[in-house]
């Protein structure tokens, strides 16, 4: 018997003995006394409709199950004229899974719409609207926004959409950032630039409240006071529910979770990070060890650059994001405009950059990863979704689409996780040879 079934079994035990008033539950076994733990609710959904119709039907016994007791279950049936069928009320993609986001309350899907390329200039406002709608038809919750890709057409747009829509405000989570860059008029994360910018991302989206406030890179040059205050002073306000961060180190996080326990201030609840089969080593390694610290969950980008296809063996690798080949997280400095230098002259930089030594391992990994694509019977883009998701850290993977057909073909990702076994990610890894791993410890005594 698991240990939920356990639980359950405790507390209609529970129930029979206070109407029977025979024994007191607390002379139950320890066992018997147990609260199902937060991971088991990822499975309340799989199982609830089969419970409420046992149930209804021990209830209802051959007179049959009545309409007001399907409506009252939560349940309801497809036609009236078929044979009875059961299903909930929201549809549910096979795979699609809710999470807590860090050890906040807050539940996101285990993927997520990132908006860049959505909302790109080649795409226009019905297109994106379409994309919107399958991500929320296939049980999607969550929107990431980000100043730095698509400027503030990207809220623009989505508040219209969401206006246009009607959908109720408690079915979807907009995540929107704090960006600043070396051009920008506010340099900085200063408390006046955040809140500036906060209360003009709720005029562009056309909200109350902005679910989860992400900042965009660190500020060496703001003290870390100044900015855990500030977006104190933002949630207090009611403009956002929660903040968190993007692309900053572990060590940066860790520096701002103390000062909020300093500050009695609140605390950062996700990080927002890239990763892939050639980008791991901060979230495999740092991201599990903040998240047991101080519950800062994850939420990873770019299991595939934003949109891209494979294209021939000499572009293959474009799969990946621009930073595949950096093995190391890194923050931004005052000098660097990543958005700049990606618009320049597209993607042509980072092949510069790249050795071509380095240029043909890759391009031997992409080729032999595609046959295991093949073998799985899915795209190579799909395997890398997947890849990411059997990651346990990572809560919600963003994902981009520039077409319904790019973002239908990337949440049927969800049905190849379960086939990624041990012997498939055991093949994968001989592939990749980049498992990341700790450097020894070295004791202080031996350098003596």
């Amino acid at each position: 018997m698991s240990q939920l079934a356990l639980c359950n079994y405790t507390n209609n035990d529970n129930n029979n003995n206070n109407d029977n008033n025979s024994e007191d539950s607390s002379q139950l076994p320890t066992i018997y006394r147990c609260r199902a733990p937060i991971a088991s609710l990822d499975c309340m959904e799989e199982f609830s409709a089969g419970s409420a119709l046992s149930a209804l039907t021990e209830r209802s016994g051959e007179g049959g199950i009545t309409k007001e007791q399907l409506l009252l279950s939560g349940l309801t049936h497809s036609t009236p004229s078929a044979p009875l069928q059961l299903a909930k009320q929201t549809t549910a993609t096979p795979g699609l899974r809710y999470r807590n986001l860090g050890k906040s309350g807050l539940r996101v899907s285990n993927i997520g719409l990132g908006t860049w390329p959505t909302f790109s200039p080649n795409v226009t406002e019905e297109q994106a609207e379409q994309i919107i709608v399958l991500a929320v038809e296939s049980g999607i919750n969550v929107f990431d926004l980000s100043e730095a890709h698509s400027g503030t057409r990207a809220e623009v747009e989505l508040g219209r959409i969401l206006a246009r829509r009607g959908w109720k405000r408690t079915c979807y989570i907009v995540t929107t950032k704090i960006y600043w860059s070396t051009r920008s008029e506010e340099r900085g994360l200063s408390r006046k630039h955040i809140i500036e910018s906060v209360k003009a991302s709720l005029v562009r989206l056309q909200l109350s409240y902005i679910d989860v406030v992400i900042v965009h890179k660190a500020d060496p040059m703001c003290p870390m006071e100044e900015v855990v205050r500030a977006m104190h002073y933002v949630i207090s306000q009611g403009w956002a529910m929660y903040w968190g961060t993007a692309r900053w180190s572990p060590v940066e996080v860790m520096e701002a979770y103390t000062n909020c326990r300093q500050f009695n201030c609140v605390t950062p609840i996700v990080e927002q990070t890239e990763y892939h089969m050639f980008c791991r080593e901060k979230t495999e390694l740092y991201m599990p060890e903040l998240y047991n610290k101080i519950g800062v969950g994850l939420m990873a980008w770019s299991p595939i650059s934003m949109g891209l296809s494979q294209g021939k063996e000499e572009g293959s690798m474009q799969l990946f994001s621009r930073s595949s080949f950096r093995n190391k997280y890194s923050s931004f400095s005052w000098t660097e405009d990543e958005t700049a230098a990606a618009n320049k002259d597209g993607y042509n930089w980072m092949k510069e950059r790249i050795q071509p030594e380095e240029t043909r391992r890759q391009s031997e990994r992409i080729r032999e990863l595609s046959a295991v694509a093949e073998k799985l019977g899915c795209t190579l883009s799909q395997l890398a979704i997947a890849w990411c998701l059997k990651n346990e850290s990572v809560q919600c993977l963003l994902l981009g689409a520039s077409t319904v057909v790019q973002l239908y073909d990337s949440i049927q990702s969800l049905q190849l996780v379960p086939k990624l076994n041990t012997n498939m990610i055991a093949e994968i890894e001989r592939i990749l040879e980049n498992k990341p791993s700790r450097p020894p410890m070295v004791s202080t005594l031996a350098l003596r």
